[in-house]
C-alpha cells in the first residue's frame, strides 16, 4: 500500500473541487479503487468507472442511460493498456459547494498509524486519542484501512476492528 500515491490522491481530489470540475481521474490501484468506493457510499463522490486514458461519456457518469448505449466508450482490459487505466470519478456538488470538502491525511508515508476500538470510540465522540483529533462536524469521516477492506470509522466501532488510519474527510 503506496500512502505517497495516497497523498497525491487527496490533494488532487482537493483541487478538483476548487476548482469546480464535474469530473476527475485518478491512478488505478485497488486501495485508490476501494477507497473512492467508501466515499461514493458516504454520498461525496457520485459515481466511480475504470477507464482508459480519455474520459468515459458523460451520460455513463452522470448515471443518465440513453438508447442503444451498450459499452459505447468503455475500452478492454489488454496488456498494453493496463498501466494506464484509470479510475474516472463523478464530483457532486450542493448549492453550488463542494461536498467533498477537504480531504487531509492522517497516516503518512513515514508514520502510519494504527488505532483500536478503543481509540475509534474516543476520535467518534470527538476527543482526541494519541496524535489522532476526534470527529467534531456531523459531516466529517475518518477512513481505515482493515482487513477487511477500507471503512469508515463508525463501521469499525460496529463490527468491532480497528485499522491503519487513512484520511479524514470533511
Amino acid at each position: 500500500m503506496s500512502l505517497v500515491n495516497l497523498s497525491h490522491v487527496c490533494s488532487h481530489l482537493n483541487n478538483a473541487c476548487k476548482a469546480r470540475l464535474a469530473v476527475t481521474s485518478i491512478p488505478n490501484s485497488n486501495l485508490h479503487l476501494k477507497l473512492s468506493h467508501a466515499l461514493q457510499n458516504s454520498g461525496y463522490i457520485s459515481s466511480v468507472i475504470r477507464g482508459g486514458p480519455t474520459p468515459p461519456p458523460k451520460h455513463t457518469i452522470l448515471g443518465t442511460p440513453t438508447v442503444s448505449d451498450g459499452n459505447a466508450g468503455v475500452e478492454p482490459v489488454t496488456q498494453d493498456n493496463v498501466a494506464s487505466r484509470r479510475l474516472w470519478l463523478g464530483l457532486k456538488y450542493w448549492q453550488s459547494e463542494p461536498v467533498l470538502g477537504k480531504m487531509t491525511m492522517i497516516s503518512k508515508p513515514t508514520r502510519r498509524i494504527t488505532i483500536d476500538v478503543t481509540g475509534l470510540r474516543q476520535v467518534i465522540r470527538g476527543e482526541k486519542y494519541q496524535t489522532v483529533e476526534g470527529l467534531r462536524s456531523p459531516g466529517e469521516n475518518l477512513y481505515l484501512s482493515t482487513d477487511r477492506g477500507i471503512m469508515e470509522a463508525r463501521e469499525c466501532v460496529e463490527k468491532q476492528i480497528g485499522g491503519l488510519v487513512l484520511c479524514r474527510v470533511q
